[in-house]
């Protein structure tokens, strides 16, 4: 018997990237970054491949190297590296690094002639975001460099990247603005002797609205997940995740009752209060106290009063529930993701990611090898 738990649908992350292949004609790099967006990084690794990505994206080396030690063989890069990092790592376990500055790629430099071996680059250009990246200014002089360790034989630039800060708001007058200046950081490259075999940019976003920006590799992440990175558009994708908890106690309470702390909430008439035990504890967000939804019985109710650490009321009125009752928090409807992330200000990426690295147990449906 279980208590609370998140489920996740493997064959639904499958079918997620088989959707999202028919979208382009380039490779797919599976973003499966911060556990897999709280889905498990491993499981969400494999059912990715099977649905036909051919890359891995995640943001750090350990990251990475957790799934070589796994035995996932498919290229994987890594993008986030502070200093001082065990780089040759992931230069010996064939992991590609990322390079936004002329710092980072001497660490690369080091790393590969430790392990007297290449490293695998992908240089970064700044297009825009104001993240990571090298700006437009320090461009010429990184890929100078990369060209010159690159026929030292010291690194193989793989890949030449840039990220897009408004995609998921299509037609923002950034997104063309980006594009130029990634193709304008192309031809320094290309003119310095850079051409890499995999030139990329496009995240979930892009992907599904912008076909012109998908390059030789693109690097979906929320969408493989079954979540749109676009309001109010579904684009046919299936969450993968379900969060929800079995009843704790339900008691019947008078019309004045105040409900969790600081009485924030107080019921109207007499009324059902279900007591659901999860709470910010678990991934739900305080910030969705009064405001988040869950389903029982067919019947969606809201959250009364603060969420608390590990529990949170409902107040269910006239329905009937009991406890033992399964609560639905979200998963494919009626209750959802996004509803969650409205409740609290945010967005579904953060929602599925609180989860999946709290303390409830995950479970898996579906087996794709």
């Amino acid at each position: 018997m279980w208590q609370a738990e998140v489920r996740v649908d493997l064959d639904a992350i499958r079918d997620n990237v088989a959707s999202l292949r028919a979208h382009t004609t380039a490779e797919v790099m599976a973003a499966v970054k911060a556990d897999g967006y709280g889905h498990g990084m491993v499981p969400a690794a494999r059912a990715a491949l099977a649905g036909g990505a051919t890359w891995l994206g995640v943001a750090t080396l350990d990251e990475a190297l957790a799934l070589r030690r796994a035995g996932v063989t498919a290229p994987v890069l890594a993008w986030l590296h502070a200093p001082g990092l065990p780089l040759h790592e992931g230069v010996a376990a064939g992991v590609d690094l990322s390079a936004s500055s002329l710092e980072q790629l001497a660490e690369l430099v080091a790393a590969a002639r430790r392990g007297e071996r290449a490293a695998r680059v992908h240089l970064k250009l700044d297009t825009g975001l104001g993240r990571g990246g090298a700006l437009a200014s320090d461009w010429p002089a990184l890929v100078e460099a990369a060209a010159k360790a690159q026929a030292a034989g010291d690194v193989e630039v793989v890949g030449t990247w840039s990220h897009f800060a408004c995609a998921d708001t299509p037609g923002h007058e950034s997104i063309d603005r980006q594009l130029a200046a990634f193709e304008e950081g192309l031809a320094v490259a290309a003119q310095t002797g850079v051409s890499p075999r995999y030139r990329h940019m496009a995240n979930s976003a892009a992907l599904l609205t912008r076909p012109d920006a998908h390059y030789d590799l693109v690097r979906p992440g929320i969408a493989i997940y079954g979540l749109s990175p676009i309001e109010g558009e579904t684009y046919g994708l299936r969450p993968a995740m379900t969060a929800r908890a079995r009843i704790a106690m339900v008691k019947r309470v008078p019309a004045g009752q105040g409900v969790s702390y600081g009485l924030t909430y107080v019921t109207e008439r007499e009324t059902t209060l279900a007591l659901i035990p999860l709470g910010y504890g678990d991934g739900v967000p305080r910030h969705a106290s009064s405001a988040g939804v869950i389903e029982v019985n067919g019947k969606v109710h809201r959250i009364a009063g603060r969420v608390c650490m590990d529990q949170f009321v409902v107040d269910c009125g006239d329905d009937p529930v009991a406890t033992g009752d399964v609560a639905t928090l979200f998963g494919s409807g009626p209750t959802t993701a996004d509803d969650w992330a409205a409740a609290a200000g945010t967005i579904n990426y953060e929602i599925v990611t609180r989860f999946g690295a709290s303390r409830v147990p995950r479970h898996y449906d579906g087996e794709p090898s």
